[in-house]
């Protein structure tokens, strides 16, 4: 389920000017994902839900983002991912990241606090009992605030072989990641055909994925921006997930039936 994480956040690498007012998301929204590994069809599902939050008396988003193996999968392979993120309204700047997975025996647990005005970050890993505080780039994103920093912004002028990038820090390093636009479509979903706008990000081969350009994400083409499906060629295997249900969104969902 890392993997499917790891996707999500770098496929929506886009680099903009955070705007005042978000329209693309609000409190209340959830977004299913059913997730398939190779030829396990349902091997896990994931969840984002937004929730209000408040820091120093500024109006903040909470995000909580779920990831767990399901049906015959989960017998021999156990997942159960928890990514948090607290961002403010105003920017869509992080001030706090939390990720606590355990995927197979495999576990993190580890929490970033923001500090925008001195450009660092204090890095606590709850599981080795340590902190370190490092220097990170101006407006940088956690890999789970990137996903919606990057559904506010204006899409509508981007177009074929554009190439955008954003800072990232995530695992005690900052990240630059690159995003190529490959067009607009109408895509085939279980709700019906959208409209869509498809990205493939430019990834580093070997570690996750089997190739550098190894994954497409599909995102509805209107002002809710949302992650419709991604497929992923791996190191082994391939990974596919798609959206499974919604509700609570900023905007009308258009669905051409």
């Amino acid at each position: 389920m890392k993997k499917i994480v790891l996707i999500f956040l770098t496929v929506f690498s886009l680099n903009a000017m955070a705007q005042t007012e978000t329209k693309a998301f609000k409190e209340g929204e959830w977004l299913r994902f059913r997730i398939s590994y190779s030829n396990f069809v349902g091997a896990g599902k994931a969840t984002l839900e937004v929730k209000d939050a408040n820091h120093n008396g500024e109006s903040a988003y909470h995000v909580v983002g779920k990831g767990k193996t399901t049906g015959v999968i989960s017998w021999f392979f156990k997942v159960r991912d928890d990514y948090q993120t607290y961002f403010y309204k105003n920017s869509l700047l992080p001030y706090h990241f939390k990720r606590k997975i355990n995927e197979g025996g495999y576990t993190k647990n580890k929490e970033i606090l923001f500090d925008h005005t001195s450009n660092k970050a204090l890095v606590k890993d709850h599981k080795r009992k340590t902190e370190k505080t490092f220097s990170i780039e101006p407006s940088v994103q956690d890999m789970l605030s990137t996903v919606y920093y990057v559904r506010n912004k204006d899409l509508s002028t981007i177009k074929k072989n554009d190439e955008i990038t954003l800072d990232m820090f995530f695992d005690e390093e900052n990240y630059k990641f690159k995003l190529r636009c490959l067009g607009r479509e109408v895509t085939r979903t279980r709700f019906g055909k959208v409209k869509t706008i498809m990205f493939r990000p430019i990834v580093q081969a070997g570690r996750v994925f089997k190739e550098q350009e190894s994954v497409t994400v599909w995102i509805s083409d209107d002002e809710n921006k949302i992650p419709l499906r991604i497929k992923a060629s791996l190191a082994v295997g391939s990974l596919r997930a798609d959206l499974d249900a919604y509700k609570g969104l900023a905007n009308p969902f258009p669905i051409i039936f």
